[in-house]
């Protein structure tokens, strides 16, 4: 059943700048333009965002060496569950291979969704998708309009990844560049508009129960709120610390693609840390711009404004409404691009070693791509206009859980091979341990409610589609396991 040294090989057709913008792409989406107005200035403010992005992206990066060592090692698509099967043998390998598959590939049809809400909030509520048919799921309305228009996004960027992985890095980078070049306009505006109106922050470090109810909140909505305040600044700031594996997770796709890379492996951790880097940026400028060009944002908060857009409108006009459509649009579409490659390289990967179904270990002669795994990819992706936000945002909570598991595996095995071939780096050994401890602390931070962190956790939904997505795996690796190749 051993096909992985057949001739089911990718083309090399990806440049450093092509693997930046999948990276890049995949780790700035929809979220980091409304979190700001829905999680980020309420749970933790500008300062505590700030310190918990800049901690976060600084973990993420010790993480990052993990994997710019175990790349060179092991260059096969694959990634995570490349390097699990290779040290840990065929259970665990399918134990982080399954999670990981819920990590990107769940992002593709929650980036979709995020189409149809970037044209309602630009265009000055004319709904103009909202057209046709229409049904509720969970409270999220689903128009015949938005599925017919998201839908044919995902099939748009789904043959431009069948036609060739290089046509599909071009046009990666264009969006991942203009996304970048939008916020960098956006807030070199800010600090100009900031400097000439004054700039107002406060709270700084989120709300307290009080400061939310003083917004507009009432009492019983205002408990998730108390991060900030009287919680104290170490619970501002873990308030948003605790997402960081939602919020970087694309940096660490970059493996999923090394089987296509014709440039040098030793430039790995230097893509990733620019794009680590950038998203930070991304995150901290998109909630400060908010805050400090809005004097009212805590009352725009409570009311459930997209504050972003709105202070991006109160600054610049229709051209700053244009300039965050431009950027969330290139966010989204980019997102999509990204976690197909992921999503389409990592069961490519898996099929190849028969824990998956060797139809999606096939590669297009033509094209040198895992073209059938991506269709697969597509057709599940197409749910997603289908079923709406709501009820995808209970699988999508599953994204921490298996970046965590991803960046758990890979530091352990980092930590294992510079044991087994007594490779002398103790700076590297410590931040292999180093990235499986803080890789636990987000799974535990995930699924444990802890008192004064509201909001973090899992919700109940959540709790539900991890068990079923458990039980499916154990189900399913029980059929494959006879198949399953150990090379351990």
């Amino acid at each position: 059943m051993n096909n992985s040294n057949g001739n089911h090989q990718l083309k090399r057709q990806l440049n450093p700048m092509h693997v930046w913008a999948i990276a890049f792409g995949c780790i700035i989406g929809w979220g980091s333009f409304v979190n700001p107005g829905k999680k980020f200035l309420p749970n933790s403010g500008v300062a505590g965002t700030a310190i918990a992005m800049v901690l976060g992206a600084l973990v993420m990066i010790i993480i990052a060496f993990s994997y710019a060592y175990m790349v060179p090692k092991h260059p096969q698509a694959g990634g995570e569950f490349t390097f699990t099967k290779n040290y840990f043998g065929k259970t665990a390998a399918f134990f982080c291979g399954w999670f990981l598959v819920a990590a990107y590939l769940t992002n593709v049809p929650m980036n979709s969704t995020a189409i149809g809400l970037i044209v309602d909030g630009i265009d000055g509520g004319a709904d103009i998708l909202k057209f046709g048919f229409h049904y509720s799921i969970a409270g999220f309305e689903v128009y015949l309009g938005e599925i017919i228009f998201a839908s044919a996004i995902l099939i748009l960027f789904a043959y431009l990844n069948i036609i060739g992985v290089k046509k599909a890095g071009f046009v990666q980078t264009v969006l991942s560049s203009l996304l970048i070049v939008s916020i960098a306009v956006l807030t070199i505006s800010a600090l100009i508009s900031s400097k000439a109106k004054g700039i107002n922050l406060a709270p700084i470090w989120g709300f307290d129960k009080a400061e939310a109810i003083a917004a507009g909140a009432t009492v019983e909505s205002a408990d998730k709120f108390a991060h900030g305040g009287t919680m104290g600044i170490m619970s501002a700031i873990l308030a948003t610390f605790a997402i960081a594996p939602w919020a970087f997770v694309g940096f660490d796709t970059i493996p999923q693609v090394a089987e296509e890379f014709k440039f040098s492996y030793k430039k790995v951790i230097g893509i990733m840390v620019v794009a680590i880097a950038f998203g930070c940026f991304v995150y901290t400028a998109n909630n400060t711009v908010a805050a400090a060009v809005l004097e009212n944002w805590p009352e725009r908060v409570m009311a459930g404004d997209w504050v972003l857009l709105v202070a991006a409108e109160e600054m610049l006009g229709i051209f700053g409404k244009v300039l965050v459509g431009v950027a969330v649009s290139c966010a989204v579409l980019s997102g999509i691009m990204g976690f197909y490659m992921a999503s389409s390289r990592l069961m490519f990967s898996m099929a190849r070693e028969n824990y998956l179904p060797a139809i999606f270990g096939k590669v297009d002669k033509k094209h040198g791509v895992p073209r059938n795994a991506m269709i697969f990819c597509m057709i599940i992706s197409l749910s997603g206009p289908i079923l709406g936000r709501e009820a995808l945002g209970w699988f999508v909570d599953m994204s921490a859980i298996g970046a965590s598991m991803g960046f758990f595996f890979t530091s352990a095995a980092a930590l294992r091979s510079l044991k087994k071939d007594k490779d002398g780096r103790p700076i590297l050994a410590v931040m292999s341990a180093l990235g499986m401890i803080f890789s636990f602390i987000f799974m535990v931070l995930q699924l444990v409610p802890i008192p004064g962190l509201n909001g973090v956790h899992f919700g109940r939904e959540s709790y539900i589609m991890l068990i079923v997505w458990i039980v499916m795996g154990v189900v399913f690796y029980i059929m494959q396991k006879k198949h399953l190749i150990d090379e351990k």
